[in-house]
């Protein structure tokens, strides 16, 4: 029965790394709970710190990926209000186009609240490019995180357990 829950585990991890960068699943979480499934069905002290280093990775990953990218964006001149417009209007896409459609909404959601603010195409589409580019570094940010406390796990099934 171990066996069959690793593998599980292990595919619900990658499921979760998945879904990170396809933001259709909630992948750290999704990653983090199968961690602990494994966790709690190893039930050794080995199994419990891997579950702590995991917590303290994708944690850190969740914060440092609202902390870097909104920084940035601040010092870029991009507004908090474009960033919620695009990510509300990616979530209508998402419903109206399904998959591609939240990949569609967001920038224009961004762009069109930028337009309304500097009444310029050119800054609201430089304004548009530095909130596309920062969204990517936050969903780095959590897949490096997620893939770290993954390659723990993964060390701990391995080559400890």
């Amino acid at each position: 029965m171990e066996t069959g829950v690793t593998v599980l585990v292990g595919i619900a991890i990658f499921v979760g790394i998945v879904g990170i960068v396809v933001p259709i699943l909630p992948g750290a979480i999704l990653s983090l709970a199968a961690i602990l499934v494994w966790a709690i069905v190893e039930g050794s002290a080995i199994g419990w710190v891997v579950f702590a280093i995991a917590v303290v990775l994708i944690g850190a990953s969740q914060v440092v990926k609202y902390v870097v990218p909104e920084r940035r964006l601040r010092e870029a001149g991009v507004p908090r209000r474009s960033m919620v417009f695009g990510v509300l209007l990616g979530i209508v896409g998402f419903f109206v186009i399904p998959v591609v459609g939240m990949f569609i909404g967001f920038p224009i959601g961004v762009y069109l609240s930028e337009l309304q603010r500097q009444r310029d195409n050119s800054a609201a589409w430089t304004s548009t490019k530095h909130a596309l580019r920062e969204t990517g570094v936050s969903i780095l940010i959590e897949f490096v995180g997620t893939s770290l406390a993954a390659a723990v796990w993964l060390i701990a099934v391995l080559f400890i357990v």
